[in-house]
């Protein structure tokens, strides 16, 4: 508890100090960021690819209106599938690796005790301090498997329920980025529709790097533009096949 007896300026600098470490800085926990920028952007640029080559192959609005629907709903089904057997293979991996750690504990306590000591001196500990540290975290179980799972092995737990969760942000981000490039197809002629399918995808990339870097660290312009410039080189793969691979008008 702060003392009673501070004077006014120290009572002002604690509470700007505790605005800013809730307010106007806080630290920020776990979220499905990382699912969202993957489905976004995988059913972005995958699609922004299909329909380019299709419309440069076919020249058929129909057509590309038919493939692009078809991939954004397979690519978003398959990606929400991968992040939820993706989610439940962390979660298992973590579970072997730590009742691996409970069985050489128990069996290899002298190895595991200097994988402790070798960690901690590693990080500059010495002489009685270090001895104490390794007294400490070997004195319990728990404590000991937690460390050597997060030093050791660098796995953090991963709980098995988020695996819904991550399931539906990929799959619905993903669909909802595969619809953008395919949706300009449905109002323009394909000549123009391919342009404003890139333009729009192209901004689209460069609006998730920007926000992406806003609540992560980074330069929101550079990382916009690093997502833009990755995402439509690797859909303009598509447009080549397409322009390669050109069907001929119908006699």
């Amino acid at each position: 508890m702060y003392d009673m007896g501070m004077n006014s300026t120290s009572l002002d600098n604690i509470i700007n100090e505790v605005l800013h470490h809730t307010k106007t800085d806080p630290h920020k926990g776990a979220s499905g960021l990382s699912d969202f920028i993957l489905g976004a952007q995988d059913g972005l640029v995958n699609v922004l690819g299909v329909v380019l080559g299709i419309a440069a192959a076919t020249n058929d609005a129909r057509v590309v209106l038919v493939a692009g629907l078809a991939t954004a709903f397979a690519e978003s089904i398959s990606m929400g599938a991968v992040a939820y057997t993706t989610t439940l293979a962390d979660a298992d991996l973590y579970q072997s690796e730590r009742e691996r750690e409970y069985r050489h504990i128990q069996e290899a306590p002298n190895l595991e005790t200097k994988e402790i000591r070798d960690i901690y001196e590693s990080k500059g500990f010495k002489g009685e301090l270090l001895g104490h540290i390794v007294e400490t975290i070997t004195a319990n179980k728990d404590v000991w498997v937690a460390v050597m799972m997060a030093e050791e092995h660098k796995l953090a737990p991963v709980d098995r329920k988020t695996a819904f969760r991550a399931a539906w942000v990929v799959g619905l981000s993903a669909i909802i980025g595969s619809l953008i490039p395919t949706a300009p197809f449905l109002f323009l002629p394909v000549s123009a529709s391919m342009w404003m399918s890139v333009v729009v995808t192209a901004l689209v990339l460069f609006a998730i790097g920007a926000y992406k870097a806003r609540v992560t660290v980074g330069k929101p312009v550079r990382s916009g533009l690093e997502m833009m410039l990755i995402g439509t080189i690797s859909a303009m793969a598509g447009y080549l096949v397409g322009v390669l691979l050109k069907v001929p008008p119908l006699p």
